[in-house]
């Protein structure tokens, strides 16, 4: 485990007894949401939460389909509270927007972060992706200072093979970024889900070419798996 995550999780484990949303969360000022086709998920997440109330101080895992189609966080890290908070189709900047709403009020030790495809195939430079995680940071750091924010590399995708130098370069940004403060971490799932020749390995994807098969999410368990412990 990452030394620093390993002192957020000790200290998570001190200060957070048995919590749920509602009693003991963050508070934030309201976000003020500008015109976004995701407010009626983040407005969703939200009415969950006042049914089924989370437990504080989950991990939370946040950004575009790829975390929204992960059904199986809770058997993938047994004896972890984990929370998905991943709405498809968002870009980085829509998760740094709701970044409050979706992460922020759980009082998480880490986040997982993971989007930055959606932004470049919408014609988003790599520069933007990075801009746009920055400010996710920033607002985790402003609220919650301690916090560790995992960063899980763009993927490459069968279906975006077009674009993957902009890929490269996206996860190349944000990966030096990360080197500059203790509390970020960069997860390099793009090498592994390439094959021998550097190519996608098919058994990774859906017939979409874009989303993973279970395979591909036990590659993303095995990385993951030792920075949030």
């Amino acid at each position: 485990m990452h030394p620093f995550l390993r002192l957020s999780v000790v200290l998570w484990l001190v200060a957070c007894s048995p919590q749920v949303v509602g009693q003991n969360a963050v508070s934030v000022s309201p976000a003020i949401s500008a015109p976004s086709q995701w407010e009626p998920d983040i407005a969703r997440f939200e009415a969950q939460d006042r049914s089924y109330p989370p437990r504080l101080c989950s991990i939370v895992f946040v950004g575009s389909s790829s975390i929204r189609m992960w059904t199986t966080l809770d058997r993938d890290f047994p004896g972890v509270p984990v929370l998905n908070r991943g709405f498809g189709g968002s870009e980085a900047g829509d998760v740094a927007h709701f970044a409050e709403r979706i992460a922020v009020r759980y009082k998480p030790p880490v986040v997982v972060f993971y989007a930055g495809d959606n932004d470049l195939a919408a014609g988003k430079t790599p520069t933007q992706v990075l801009a746009a995680f920055q400010s996710f940071v920033a607002t985790m750091h402003r609220e919650l200072p301690d916090t560790r924010v995992v960063f899980v590399s763009i993927k490459p995708s069968i279906a975006r093979w077009n674009i993957v130098d902009k890929m490269r370069q996206a996860n190349r940004l944000v990966r030096d970024y990360t080197r500059t403060d203790p509390r970020l971490v960069y997860v390099d799932v793009f090498t592994p889900m390439l094959d021998a020749s550097g190519q996608p390995r098919r058994e990774l994807y859906l017939e979409d070419g874009l989303h993973m098969t279970p395979a591909g999410y036990e590659i993303w368990r095995e990385l993951i798996a030792p920075v949030i412990r």
